[in-house]
């Protein structure tokens, strides 16, 4: 079980959250910090919590205290050993210290009700992709998107549709990835979204 460290208590503990993967560090354009401030305050102004890995630094800090100073509710996840290199955010709602990076990434994903992806690094992307082979193999049906900051995720989003066209992935599972640049828009996609009912396996039955 983690342990929980809180906060200021800052916000009302909501009744959805929302999951964000981004990174620690600001990247290289004004408009990644931009983004992730604008969607803080569109969770906050719909009533969402975030969920996040409860760092203070980079990206992650932008979006955390941009939900913060709206009012909102932030639930920060993260390792021990991230601990003790002080980049905890010192002043959200809950922060919850578990053991390890598998932890965390679970921990994230049962405290959330739909997972978005902003700019970032090896951590981020590997958190996006863990959480949507689990929507592929049928362990969650909660919505996944992200946000394509300038452009960011144009080589992705290009290798996803080169594994869908190679037969390594079905349309409908490619689908699953919702794509925007505004978080409001992104937001309205999720309340429509519904989850394919296709196995994951093609050409299972052939030999």
């Amino acid at each position: 079980m983690p342990s929980s460290a809180t906060g200021e208590g800052r916000g009302v503990e909501p009744r959805r959250r929302v999951c964000v993967f981004t990174g620690s560090s600001s990247g290289a354009r004004a408009e990644y910090r931009t983004v992730a401030q604008e969607l803080g305050r569109e969770l906050a102004a719909r009533g969402y919590g975030l969920v996040y890995g409860g760092a203070r630094v980079g990206l992650m800090g932008a979006l955390a205290d941009s939900v913060l100073a709206a009012g909102g509710f932030v639930s920060g996840v993260i390792p021990e050993a991230l601990m003790t290199k002080e980049v905890a955010h010192p002043g959200l709602s809950d922060l919850q210290v578990v053991a390890s990076m598998h932890a965390r990434k679970q921990r994230m994903a049962d405290l959330a009700d739909a997972f978005i992806a902003l700019p970032g690094g090896l951590g981020t992307l590997d958190e996006l992709f863990e959480i949507l082979t689990w929507a592929q193999l049928g362990l969650h049906a909660r919505p996944c998107g992200v946000l394509n900051v300038a452009g960011y995720f144009d080589p992705l989003l290009a290798l996803l549709d080169r594994a869908t066209a190679e037969r390594f992935m079905t349309a409908e599972h490619r689908a699953m990835l919702l794509v925007d640049e505004r978080p409001d828009r992104l937001l309205e996609r999720f309340l429509r979204y519904q989850a394919p009912h296709v196995q994951k396996w093609i050409d299972r039955d052939q030999t």
